[in-house]
């Protein structure tokens, strides 16, 4: 058996360079990551959620369909009053609380009256006195007129001289003089016990009119005045009563757009407190004068029908609303409308119009009957109901059923 030749394994240096198949192969690998990648990066492009911004249709009845202007404002009351002591006094009895109802006159509180009874005490007697004092003037002019017409007869009967006659006469006039002169001094003592007595009423704080307390402002034992005698120790009011029946609402309305306001123009109110509340009015009065500093004029609006919940003070929203003569005609010449909506919601024109609607995160494409444009937006026939989120803004090719995300 031949002997083999292990130099005959050897691998020749001509071998052992590369061929052009291993290039071809890395190219090849090469080019299938690229595509691969570019692939993904389409395909992640086309799965990533467009975000659209939406509105919600409005009811064609509802109010701000034919508002003009919205403002916002207060409900304040015509009739609001602090009641005051008309002096400086401290504080016996308080008889009422938060939220009593009172009648005019009644009584809420009174005053230490100790100094103003001794005072009226002593115009009682000084009163008294003039009265008693008139009357012993009387009696003497009695006796000095007896005396004047027993002296006139023994004149005439040379009896007594004519000096007699003029001392009788004298006495007799004196004491009519001082009869006219305490009659005076009653009167001015009469004038000081009805300041006596007025000084004792003004311990004696009343009911200005009817209302209901809303602020108990001083306690017993407190000092109270008309001015702030006493620094942060005195008080200036007793209590603070609101008529409710005199609420209304007052706003600011910018003085550009004042024009459309008028004097028994509607008005729709709604409370902060109670937003799906809307309260007729209607505006009472437009204050004539302008804020300078503000731009604003002042417009007070009365409510058609008061009611217990609308309380002062509470934050309020108003829509002056146009004349619906226009839209009852409309009404009267064709179908409803079901409701407004944006006029930016609105694709295509004419019979071929039509709106995207969002529904659970997915596009609706719907076909709509376009009724009249008016300030807040289009009427819509059918198509559209009220609540319904319309896209106003978003990509230009939403397809029906497409997933979107809703942008705030």
């Amino acid at each position: 058996m031949p002997n083999s030749d292990l130099s005959s394994l050897k691998i020749r240096d001509s071998a052992r360079s590369k061929g052009a198949g291993g290039k071809i192969l890395r190219i090849f690998a090469a080019a299938l990551g690229v595509l691969v990648l570019l692939v993904g990066g389409i395909l992640a492009f086309r799965t990533q959620t467009p975000a659209v911004e939406v509105a919600s249709a409005l009811p064609a009845n509802d109010p701000q369909a034919q508002t003009l202007l919205n403002a916002s404002g207060y409900v304040t009351p015509r009739r609001r009053s602090t009641v005051a002591a008309k002096i400086t006094g401290r504080v016996t009895g308080v008889f009422f609380d938060e939220g009593m109802q009172v009648k005019k006159g009644q009584l809420l509180a009174t005053l230490d009256d100790s100094d103003a009874k001794r005072a009226f005490n002593a115009a009682a007697a000084d009163l008294n006195a003039s009265r008693a004092a008139i009357a012993d003037f009387k009696v003497q002019l009695k006796n000095a007129e007896i005396n004047l017409h027993r002296t006139k007869e023994l004149v005439a009967e040379n009896v007594q001289s004519q000096e007699s006659l003029d001392t009788a006469r004298t006495n007799a006039e004196s004491l009519q003089a001082k009869i006219l002169l305490a009659n005076s001094q009653v009167a001015a003592s009469e004038a000081r016990v009805m300041e006596a007595q007025q000084g004792v009423e003004n311990c004696i704080i009343r009911a200005p009119f009817s209302g209901v307390v809303v602020s108990k402002d001083a306690q017993v034992g407190e000092m109270v005045s008309p001015i702030s005698a006493g620094g942060g120790f005195t008080r200036t009011g007793i209590a603070t009563i609101v008529d409710m029946n005199s609420n209304e609402i007052e706003v600011d309305v910018n003085e550009a757009y004042i024009a459309r306001v008028k004097r028994g123009q509607e008005v729709m109110a709604t409370l902060d407190a109670y937003p799906d509340w809307h309260i007729p009015s209607h505006v009472r009065t437009i204050i004539p004068t302008a804020d300078r500093d503000k731009g604003t004029v002042k417009v007070r609006i009365s409510f058609d029908k008061l009611d217990p919940r609308i309380l002062p003070d509470m934050g309020v929203k108003v829509a002056f609303l146009s004349q619906s003569d226009s839209a009852k005609k409309a009404k009267s010449q064709g179908p409803a409308a079901r409701a407004i909506i944006p006029q930016a919601a609105v694709r295509g024109t004419g019979a071929g119009s039509y709106v995207f609607a969002v529904r659970d995160g997915k596009i609706e494409r719907r076909s709509v009957t376009l009724g009249r444009t008016i300030q807040q937006g289009v009427q819509v026939m059918a198509g559209v109901n009220p609540g319904d989120e319309l896209v106003v803004h978003g990509p230009e090719k939403l397809k029906d059923g497409m997933n979107v995300e809703i942008r705030q």
